[in-house]
């Protein structure tokens, strides 16, 4: 199967634009896409995984990828799923956390060669001023359409700031500028299905900017809950970080040791490069000899390792 066939098999695609358009596109060559990683924390998390390791299997499959450490949309916040606004953090924290997300994307990718990049958008956005935002994008977008946005019209009975309310143009600023660039030439965004407002108004502004046949793609990728319907990747210490300074190797071995029956296939799909065959096999034995726990040491083994 073709890679959009096999991520379609994992259960990683939510959301897709331009299906056949894409589908054609990835059997022509290699296409650059991105992703983007806010940081909100001084490290990455478990959710955070997910989109790193779709970006590796594009990347595996002969493609270009970026990731995208928000140096700048940090400085704001994402109000994509959140009830609350976020607390701001201060300016110096923003970009330590920045470059400490850099250093852990560097353990999935090489970005000394031409195949991967990591970029920060503080580098570009805190070039644009007031002017410049109002005029060159500001007259690109509708209220009207933005009002419309999930991440925006969840939050109208609570409030939403207007730092917050335009940081979906900030994160359309992004996509234009990396499709516009000439090295980097991205065409395509993915994300958690909470980025398909994000994702989706990015790629309106690139048609609106460089033209209405502009060739641009978005793929979101489901968030995870377990069975139970409970947010994946918490505990009752907290959450399950990618800094074994504050999440040991081995609590990470003993979270994934203790998923349930009913999570675990779907887990090894999401965050392993097991083929198809080796995951119904473990799929198997989960039904016939669910107390060896085989499939959740092999998930363990895998993430861990």
């Amino acid at each position: 199967m073709n890679l959009l066939q096999e991520l379609k098999w994992r259960g990683l695609i939510y959301d897709i634009i331009n299906e056949e358009e894409l589908a054609k596109r990835l059997e022509e060559g290699p296409i650059t896409l991105y992703c983007g990683f806010d940081p909100t924390a001084d490290s990455l998390h478990i959710g955070s995984l997910l989109p790193i390791i779709t970006l590796l299997r594009f990347y595996k499959a002969g493609h270009n990828i970026i990731a995208l450490t928000g140096g700048g949309t940090g400085l704001i916040g994402d109000p994509s799923g959140k009830k609350a606004e976020r607390a701001l953090n201060p300016f110096e924290t923003v970009q330590k956390w920045s470059s400490l997300f850099k250093k852990q994307l560097s353990r999935f990718f090489d970005f000394d060669n031409k195949r991967a990049f990591c970029v920060d958008n503080f580098e570009w956005l805190s070039k644009i001023t007031v002017i410049d935002l109002l005029r060159d994008y500001g007259k690109h977008f509708s209220v009207n359409f933005m009002l419309g946005k999930e991440s925006v019209r969840s939050r109208l009975e609570d409030g939403i700031s207007y730092s917050e309310f335009s940081y979906m143009i900030l994160q359309s600023i992004d996509f234009l500028t990396m499709y516009q660039d000439p090295v980097l030439k991205c065409e395509m965004q993915i994300g958690g299905q909470d980025q398909w407002g994000n994702i989706t108004l990015g790629m309106d502004l690139i048609r609106r900017v460089v033209g209405s046949d502009a060739k641009v793609y978005g793929l979101t990728m489901p968030l995870i809950t377990k069975a139970d319907g409970t947010k994946f990747g918490k505990t009752e210490s907290g959450t399950i970080w990618l800094d074994a300074n504050k999440t040991t190797p081995y609590e990470m071995y003993q979270f994934f040791i203790n998923v349930a029956d009913d999570d675990v296939i779907k887990l090894l799909k999401y965050y392993t490069f097991l083929t198809q065959d080796e995951i119904n096999a473990l799929e198997g034995k989960v039904k016939t000899e669910p107390h060896l726990r085989e499939a959740q040491k092999v998930l363990a083994r895998e993430v861990v390792t």
